[in-house]
Formats: C-alpha cells, structure tokens, sequence
C-alpha cells in the first residue's frame, strides 16, 4: 500500500470533509523552501506549512539544536520543578516583547494561547471580585478551534454545530480603510453595554480572514478607549509574530501595548508544538495571593517542554541574525514589485502587502464561499504546479519561509498570475 492509501484506512484531517476531498499529498522529506512527495514531485511551500517554518524545513541550527538539548534533558513536569531552556526563553522574550509584557506561561499551540489569555481575562476580574463576563472580538476573526478561542473566532461555519454552548462575545466591526470610527463607536457601544472583561484581536493582520489588514494607528485607537474603560486588551500573534509583518512583533508597530499577547507557530521554527502566553505584572500580582482558588488552574503535560524550548531559542537567534532581516526586507521587496505589477489587473480586485505576507483578491462571478468552487479550482492549480498555496475564497495569500529564494519567489508569482487568466 502507498502512504495515502494507508492515510486514507486510519487518519481523520483536520479542516476535511473526506467524502468529497481529494487524497492527501504524502510528503516524504523536505529542504529549505521545498517539499517532495512520495513519488518525487517537488513543490515549493509558499505559506511555511501554515505560517510555522520561516527559516525552511529541516533547518539544520534548529535541528543541532534540538538533539543537543534530547541528550541533556527531553522533559520534565513543569509543576513545582523548573529548568535553565524555559528560563533562557523568558529571558529572550523579555528583550525583544513590549517592555510591559514581565511573566510568561507556556501551552502547546496556538489555540491553547489565547484559551489561556482569555480564562485570565475572566479570572481577573473575578479574582478582584468584579463580574466581567464578555469578551469583544472582531468579525470574522479566527483565535483558534478550542472553545474559548472558537468562541472568540467569527467565522461562522467552524462555528456554527456549537452555538449557544460558548462564553459571551460580542463583535465589533474590523477597522480598515474607511470603516475607523465604526469601529471605535462599536467598540464603546459594547463596552456601555456589557460588563467586558477582555478584547482579543490579531494585531494589524487577519490571517484567516484572508489576510484582511488595517492600520497601526487605529488598533492604537481601540487599546485606548478599552484602556479608560479597563478592559483587558490580548493581542493574538500567533501568525503575524516573529517577523512576519517586517517587525518582530505586529505590536511593534502600535503605540500602545497590550496587557497580554499569545504567541506560538514560528515560535519554534516549525519544529516542535508549543506556544506562549505573555502578561503584565499587574495581571500576575491578581493571582498572587494568599487564596489558593485565585490562582491560575490551567495546565498542560508538556508545558515548558525543554526540548521544545531549545527549538525557540535556536528560532529566535535565526530570526535575529542580519542575514535573516534581510531575507525579510528582500522579500518585502518582491512583494510591492508584485503587487504593484498585479493590482491592476482586470481580474483583481484588490492587492496588500506587508511584511512578508502578500494577498491578492480574484474577481468572482458569484459569492465565494471559504471552501467554494473557485478556492477548490485555485488550490488543484497550484498544487499541479509544485506550489503549495492555500486559498481563502477567491482570496490567494503568499507567506513564505524567509530563506525562500528570489526565483522560486517569481515561480510563486507566476504561478499566480496563471491561475488568475484561468479562472
């Protein structure tokens, strides 16, 4: 038996419907920018396997580090005991994060992050004897698929089979370009009107959404109005951290600094599942107390895993080096090249950029749906060209690992390009 055939007798993928998709690509190794499957074809991986590896696959750095770190200690329980890799990255953290984030808690992945930001959100309140029960988000967010992130997400149809079972959240519109002060008005209506304890929200990029972006300067807007309301504000950096939008953090980019910050992907550079959430002092000291029922009562088998540790280290060392800030700045580059060859295009509705993240929007005859005809055309496209692209509706969104070549950059490109007269 092939390897999808053995796949298709025992495993259940996430985000397939498998009556009706397609047999899964078996990947049988991979290098740098590239993956090969099982019968040789080679693709170039142009969303670094779901925003996760930006220094390549099979990144030697990371690997020697990481079997450095398995011959010294693999793993220990993070309950009462305590080791030097967790302390190096909290240490690491705090020279790079917003000078108020001081206390860090590990978790597993991305959705585990902001479940932990927004249990803290409703705790503290609680802990200080106040009843603060909704939390406010943007429309069609997307904060992860356990609960309290799933409820904080907007995007109905991964939703929809477990309405009326989730935490309260209100809504507020995205500000983009022209719809600022809707969003601001919205955000004070809710705040008058609810007892908010929290508002999550990904900073300056909705990657989900389809790579919808706004400006720095507006989400400076909304922390302030939750700040003279002292609602908690957690920034969602799960995708857009760790360079992706041309900074370190998209945080980088905002005046004013969130109370938390949920951070995982790229953490590791795609090597090993972890991922962190970050807090101000003031939200630790609400849980210090004498009463052991203040205290935070989340917590995960692998927390802190050493060896996952290691690999955040190593990543963020990566991340730091001139090499690799250039790599980010050249990319950047070919982008707002691309854009500005593509975004006139008759079939394109609208392009953006930035950092390294690109997003086209194809014209459409009808509504497209997130999984409509049109995605389903565009990805069976690219994928029989060598390029693993993952659309959102008729939106197509480039985000490369940042060692990716300048040719198979314009491969990308080109590819794209052919997929737009197609359909």
């Amino acid at each position: 038996m092939t390897l999808t055939e053995k796949d298709s007798q025992y495993l259940w993928h996430p985000y397939t419907q498998h009556k009706t998709s397609q047999t899964p690509i078996a990947i049988s190794r991979g290098e740098g920018a590239l993956l090969w499957d099982e019968n040789n074809k080679e693709y170039i991986d142009a969303i670094a396997s779901w925003w996760v590896n930006p220094f390549g696959h099979s990144n030697k750095f990371i690997a020697d580090a990481i079997y450095k770190q398995l011959t010294t200690l693999e793993h220990v329980l993070f309950g009462g005991f305590t080791h030097e890799p967790a302390i190096k990255v909290a240490e690491k953290l705090m020279e790079i994060l917003p000078k108020n984030q001081q206390k860090i808690f590990f978790s597993d992945n991305g959705s585990t992050a902001v479940e932990v930001a927004i249990k803290v959100a409703l705790q503290y309140f609680f802990n200080k004897g106040e009843k603060r029960t909704t939390i406010i988000a943007f429309e069609n967010a997307f904060h992860g698929d356990t609960f309290a992130a799933m409820a904080a997400s907007g995007i109905s149809f991964y939703t929809q089979a477990f309405q009326g079972m989730f935490i309260d959240v209100v809504r507020i519109p995205v500000p983009v370009k022209g719809q600022e002060q809707t969003s601001f008005e919205a955000l004070e209506n809710v705040i008058q009107h609810h007892n908010c304890a929290g508002f999550i929200f990904e900073p300056l990029v909705q990657g989900a959404a389809g790579m919808v972006m706004y400006e720095p300067e507006a989400l400076d807007k909304l922390i302030s109005i939750c700040k003279e309301n002292k609602v908690l504000t957690i920034a969602d950096e799960v995708m857009t951290g760790f360079g992706k939008t041309g900074k370190t953090f998209a945080m980088d980019y905002v005046d004013a600094d969130p109370d938390m910050m949920c951070l995982s992907k790229a953490l590791t550079g795609g090597t090993i599942p972890m991922a962190i959430t970050t807090f101000t002092q003031e939200i630790f000291d609400a849980f210090y107390d004498d009463d052991i029922n203040k205290a935070l009562f989340h917590g995960h088998t692998f927390t802190a895993n050493p060896t996952g540790c290691a690999a955040a280290l190593a990543s963020i060392d990566l991340l730091q080096t001139d090499e690799m800030q250039s790599n980010i700045e050249r990319i950047n580059k070919n982008h707002l090249e691309f854009q500005k060859k593509i975004e006139s295009h008759p079939k394109v509705i609208t392009a953006r950029t930035l950092g390294v993240i690109f997003a086209v929007e194809i014209k459409s005859d009808s509504e497209e749906s997130y999984y409509g005809s049109m995605r389903t055309k565009l990805y069976n496209f690219f994928i029989e060209n060598g390029v693993v692209l993952r659309p959102v509706g008729n939106i197509v969104y480039i985000l490369p690992p940042y060692i990716m070549r300048d040719e198979q950059l314009q491969k990308v490109y080109k590819t794209i390009e052919e997929a737009i007269e197609m359909v």
